[in-house]
């Protein structure tokens, strides 16, 4: 029988894989912060640290929203898609909305926003 997830028996997460989570995403953290502080190639320092965002999402992913493949974790991926569709729904929009109030402030109103 295989393990629906990282330390798991009878469907329930052992102190230890919370235990582990907990030590990467520390660890991924860690890395963060020494790529930001580093003298890195300048163009590969926002490369690292989007490949370790993406890596830290997995881990609270699969650690901690216990997000695997088996099939009683349908409703748990439905759940994240839908948080995601909606804050992709309010960024966008939000990022939409300023565009166009922007574009579309008076000539009077966009000095004295400069502060001419």
């Amino acid at each position: 029988m295989s393990e629906a997830r990282p330390g798991a028996r009878n469907g329930r997460a052992t102190l230890s894989s919370y235990v582990c989570g907990y030590l990467l995403a520390i660890g991924l953290s860690a890395a963060s912060f020494a790529v930001a502080e580093s003298t890195l190639w300048a163009p590969a320092v926002p490369v690292a640290l989007a490949v370790l965002a993406v890596a830290q999402m997995g881990v609270h992913l699969v650690f901690f929203l216990h997000i695997t493949t088996a099939p009683d974790s349908t409703n748990n991926v439905l759940a994240l898609a839908f948080g995601v569709l909606i804050v992709i729904l309010v960024v966008g929009g939000s990022l939409w909305i300023m565009s166009h109030l922007d574009s579309n402030m008076m000539p009077a109103m966009r000095m004295n926003a400069q502060g001419f």
